[in-house]
């Protein structure tokens, strides 16, 4: 009769153990194509400097991988200055206004869909830029 119980339980606890896995399995896979899509994904961002006495703006323009973005630059450029990109999955959005002018009064900004995503200004925006999260990986 012990023998009996224990070959039930054993069925049962492997039973369970199967489904369970197979949950995971599924979860897994929709993770997984939660991913792809992510990866896969585009999306356009308009970046916005003002500001007086540029050197350079680097942004990233949409090449290279999600995970690592070729800086694209645009030297001595005209403010104010605007140029609307095709990113990637979760590519952050960034621009990066450089001067050598504390007096610069130096505004960069990072639009997705009409709204301002990330915004920065003076000080801030000299030390490192606008830099978003990707609205995909959101």
């Amino acid at each position: 009769m012990n023998r009996t119980i224990r070959t039930a339980v054993s069925v049962l606890a492997v039973t369970g153990l199967a489904f369970g896995l197979g949950a995971c399995s599924a979860a897994a896979d929709k993770a997984a194509d939660q991913v792809d899509k992510a990866v896969n994904e585009t999306y356009e961002v308009t970046y916005e400097v003002t500001g007086k006495n540029i050197e350079s703006i680097e942004f990233h323009g949409g090449s290279g991988s999600a995970m690592e973005p070729k800086l694209e630059k645009e030297t001595k450029p005209a403010t104010p200055w605007k140029k609307t990109v095709t990113l990637k999955g979760i590519m952050p959005p960034a621009v990066m206004p450089l001067t050598l002018d504390p007096a610069a009064d130096l505004t960069c900004k990072v639009i997705h869909k009409g709204k301002v995503i990330k915004e920065a200004k003076g000080e801030q925006a000299m030390a490192g830029g606008c830099v978003a999260v990707s609205p995909i990986a959101g």
